[in-house]
């Protein structure tokens, strides 16, 4: 069995919708369980009518026009005017407005999963259609029927247990391919949940694992592995084949290409994980897998822009000891606010995060009642792997260096 990941960018368009199918064609020969993320930027544009409606108390309607005619000029190029997918998509649009009005008094996490899991809905019900056009026999299936999680709404968190159980009742005798949403779970009280953004492939990875799958292909508009963002750096490499400890090190500083989340359970059960391009089908790609042997071959550089760094210091100017640690963690914690970087010296502890206009404001805020807190914002933080003097040098030049750490194997930069 294998397990094929789709994002947003392969199924941007008809075209990509079209090129998702002659991949399967190729893969039919075992059970197949594809992933699917939703089209396009349609993720982006459910986030701005989740935040217009909770906000405002008013339905976007014209981002809602948006989505509804982005997703039915794909469908019209697909299929005749008259197919039963144009019905269904209205019918999703409807739902998606009386979501808007019944659980705007709900807090915001759980608003925004009952909202923008929509755009993996609508996505993958265009591709089931397709797909039986194209006599691909294959079964839809909410994810959320398999994958269970906690009710941590917009970082769902696995029940590995119900989650087995659940994948122990479907059956691939009738139809060797099952089509589900990337990204999405259920709660024990069947409401949606989503697995933090980019968890399609942190999807495919639970569905590899809870159906004992043999490997897991994601199919991206990239070559392989890069050793770096192309959009930020030029003359970028492919890393042909790296280990599961040295992807999950990267995944931890934030590259993108794999969700950092997705590796643990490939790895317990020595799964391999490929990355592929939908461009270049032929190609190899990349292989993630237990071999260590050329980790360090190619140096890696991972760039998150728009950082904030923080600079926290007791009022009474005392040393930041365990007990004042513990708290900050616990505001951290509190508001959902990842670190990415952080450093302590006796009078102060520095961390560096995204600057997300909707928690980081309330963040400093809670911090304030304790802390003396200042702040330096629109700074970019820079991680690069297996480096070397002459690398770093280039990389940094003429950078205001904010915070600067360096480990055996490991350079990271704050800078403006």
């Amino acid at each position: 069995m294998r397990v094929f990941k789709f994002g947003g960018a392969s199924v941007k368009d008809a075209s990509g919708v079209k090129n998702l199918a002659s991949i399967v064609k190729q893969h039919l020969d075992q059970p197949l369980i594809i992933v699917v993320s939703a089209m396009g930027k349609s993720t982006n544009l459910l986030e701005k009518v989740c935040d217009h409606c909770h906000l405002n108390e008013s339905i976007d309607t014209e981002n809602i026009q948006k989505l509804h005619q982005f997703h039915v000029e794909i469908a019209e190029d697909l299929f005749s005017k008259d197919h039963v997918l144009i019905k269904e998509l209205a019918d999703y649009i409807d739902s998606l407005k009386k979501a808007l009005i019944e659980f705007s008094d709900r807090p915001f996490d759980f608003y925004y999963d009952q909202i923008v899991s929509y755009g993996e809905l609508i996505s993958t019900r265009i591709i089931h259609h397709y797909l039986s056009e194209e006599n691909i026999n294959n079964r839809w299936v909410e994810a959320g029927d398999i994958i269970k999680t906690d009710a941590n709404y917009r970082e769902g968190r696995i029940d590995w247990k119900r989650s087995i159980r659940s994948a122990a009742e479907f059956s691939f005798e009738n139809e060797k391919i099952l089509l589900t949403q990337g990204f999405l779970g259920k709660s024990d009280e069947e409401y949606t949940t989503t697995l933090g953004r980019e968890g399609s492939d942190y999807t495919a990875a639970i569905l590899a694992y809870v159906f004992d799958a043999d490997e897991v292909v994601i199919w991206k508009d990239v070559p392989g592995m890069l050793n770096a963002d192309p959009r930020h750096f030029s003359n970028t490499k492919k890393l042909n084949e790296i280990s599961f400890k040295e992807a999950i090190e990267l995944s931890y500083y934030g590259a993108t290409v794999i969700h950092p989340k997705t590796l643990q359970p490939l790895k317990e059960k020595n799964l391999p994980l490929y990355v592929k391009s939908f461009l270049k089908m032929k190609e190899e790609g990349s292989k993630i897998g237990n071999n260590e042997e050329f980790d360090h071959h190619i140096a890696s550089y991972i760039l998150k822009e728009d950082q904030v760094l923080l600079s926290i210091s007791p009022h009474d100017l005392t040393f930041v000891v365990e007990e004042n640690l513990s708290h900050i963690f616990s505001v951290f914690s509190k508001y959902k606010v990842k670190i990415h970087l952080m450093q302590n010296s006796a009078l102060n502890f520095s961390v560096c995060v995204d600057n997300d206009k909707r928690k980081i404001p309330k963040l400093i805020a809670a911090l304030r009642e304790g802390y003396r807190v200042l702040f330096n914002d629109n700074l970019s933080l820079l991680t690069v792997r297996h480096f070397n003097e002459e690398l770093l040098s280039e990389l940094i030049k003429e950078k205001e260096i904010l915070v600067e750490q360096k480990t055996r194997f490991t350079a990271r930069f704050v800078y403006r």
